[in-house]
């Protein structure tokens, strides 16, 4: 007796999602084979001639929400006339509303499709902010001569996880202090030394901008920002209600900025909190790419131990307050490094701590955390250790990539 062959709508959805990212994976696998028949295969000495390359300069970006990180070294590369090859995992990249002369962008997919293009690149030198160069799927090419990893922000740079930045020929630093930890990890690990430098932070100086001209509100209502990072240690999945319900009741606007990731990994809890507080007609959401329109309203943040804390204080010069005192540093590098990391240890000095047993007063505690000068100084002291040449990280990165292959 024979059976009808049935597949549940469910399982045909993923079969055929299956099959469509293997295609498309066999694709761009196929494009990097024809490069590398073209430009030579790793190992031969032909690949590394200098003039065998596919690309000379290359930019991957990981995702759109890292445009204003790159936008100052693309319009560098655009003013100076030099080519550069800009490849995005992101269908909507801003890259593609501009028309350019010099930069050539191009999707090359999401996940294992730009792992499988990546891997097979030539090109003289690739940026990228993505961490865990051959550590994951994202492999060293043969036929690429230089990696060079550009930090995300000003924070600590160990709080990748292990081995986030092991195996990059070079790092573009937001401040000195950063290479304290990369040079004690190298010796720690027999690692090479990798080339440091300091080019300031970009997606600030984007940002440094946008915020001045954003017009100024006719009638602005004292305004919380609660702006969070993700995970299971993070301020609204670990505290949600506990947090929320004080700010609920108070006569402040409070806007709500989840962590970009909590929406593809904590969507239950958003939806939860979203759900519960509907009717509160104080409680704003922010899911915008951007943070500045939110920092430019707040008069005060509650956040963990996320980097947009330094966003603010260095864009805003507005009081903090934070809770990050059960970080748990084991999967990331720093766990590995003999010190307290910068970013909390600044943070004892410019913010105040916030405790789960201050949640209950939480209304007087924002009530009278007026600025001090105390506070004012140590976010001057921050701003200038982390985010040093402002307004020249475009030019310092586009000096450094064409330079390092000369």
């Amino acid at each position: 007796m024979t059976f009808p062959l049935y597949i549940d709508p469910g399982t045909g959805s993923a079969l055929f999602s299956i099959l469509i990212g293997a295609a498309a994976t066999i694709y761009f696998l196929f494009r990097a084979l024809v490069l590398k028949f073209k430009f030579g295969f790793p190992g031969s000495r032909a690949s590394f001639s200098g003039k065998s390359y596919a690309f000379k300069y290359v930019i991957y970006n990981e995702g759109k929400q890292y445009w204003d990180l790159f936008k100052p070294v693309v319009e560098e590369f655009e003013i100076n006339k030099v080519e550069l090859r800009y490849l995005t995992s992101a269908p909507d990249d801003p890259v593609f509303e501009t028309e350019w002369t010099y930069i050539k962008p191009e999707f090359i997919g999401e996940g294992n499709k730009a792992f499988a293009y990546l891997n097979f690149l030539s090109a003289e030198i690739v940026l990228m902010t993505t961490p865990g160069l051959d550590v994951y799927q994202l492999k060293r090419s043969k036929t690429v001569k230089h990696y060079s990893h550009v930090n995300h922000g000003p924070t600590d740079v160990t709080t990748y996880r292990l081995f986030g930045l092991d195996y990059f020929d070079s790092v573009l630093l937001t401040g000195d202090y950063q290479g304290a930890d990369i040079r004690f990890l190298e010796k720690l690990r027999g690692l090479p030394e990798k080339k440091l430098v300091t080019v300031g932070c970009s997606y600030l100086d984007v940002y440094s901008q946008k915020i001045k001209q954003i017009p100024p509100e006719n009638e602005h209502v004292f305004t919380v920002l609660v702006s969070p990072s993700w995970g299971p240690s993070a301020l609204l999945s670990r505290y949600g209600e506990k947090l929320l319900d004080p700010l609920a009741s108070s006569s402040w606007r409070v806007i709500i900025r989840p962590h970009p990731q909590s929406k593809k990994s904590e969507r239950p809890m958003l939806e939860r909190l979203q759900t519960k507080y509907k009717d509160c007609g104080n409680f704003t959401w922010d899911f915008e790419r951007e943070n500045i329109y939110s920092l430019s309203k707040a008069d005060i943040m509650i956040s963990d131990f996320s980097g947009i804390i330094f966003d603010y204080m260095f864009l805003r010069d507005k009081p903090v307050l934070y809770a990050n005192h059960d970080f748990d540093i084991r999967p990331y590098d720093a766990d590995d490094i003999d010190h307290e990391l910068w970013q909390f240890k600044i943070l004892k000095q410019a913010g105040i701590e916030l405790r789960e047993n201050d949640f209950s007063g939480i209304t007087k505690i924002i009530e009278s955390a007026k600025d001090s000068e105390s506070l004012a100084n140590a976010r001057k002291e921050a701003r200038e250790t982390a985010w040093q040449y402002q307004g020249e990280a475009g030019k310092r990165t586009f000096n450094f990539m064409t330079g390092i292959t000369e």
